[in-house]
């Protein structure tokens, strides 16, 4: 259950599957928290986005990223990589959400300093439920950088 004096945070979902854009969404709007969440489909639009280049010049900073891996044009690996290496962007707090269950994904998500790394289950119920413990456990639980 989600305090009510807990502050909205902005999200950045990175995610290139509709339905799981649909997922994502719905389970955030369940919270009892207004969340801003922008989205993006791939890791060119994410690393614009967070850099705030092109149409993403008035972008908001996010206070956390829920990356998928199997992205487009730059996968979420890459951006990972480019976001933790960047001193501006490294102390933004990156969740891995992604289908893949291989270790060496998982290994190298954390070699790359995701924050967590959380497989999407198949199951819709599941799914939600997953969506919303993340987000309360980045609302209710963790300090973010400028949140205090």
């Amino acid at each position: 259950m989600t305090p009510t004096n807990v502050r909205p945070i902005q999200i950045l979902l990175v995610e290139d599957s509709p339905s799981d854009v649909k997922l994502t969404m719905t389970a955030l709007k369940r919270a009892k928290v207004a969340n801003k969440v922008s989205h993006v489909e791939d890791g060119v639009q994410a690393m614009d986005f967070l850099r705030r280049k092109g149409e993403y010049a008035m972008a908001p900073r996010p206070d956390l990223v829920l990356l998928d891996l199997n992205l487009p044009r730059k996968d979420g690996r890459e951006v990972l990589q480019e976001m933790k290496g960047d001193p501006d962007l490294a102390l933004i707090p990156v969740v891995v959400l992604t289908t893949s269950q291989a270790e060496q994904d998982i290994i190298r998500s954390y070699q790359l300093h995701a924050n967590c790394y959380v497989t999407k289950p198949v199951n819709f119920e599941r799914f939600l439920e997953i969506v919303q413990s993340i987000e309360n456990f980045w609302l209710t639980v963790v300090e973010l950088p400028g949140k205090t």
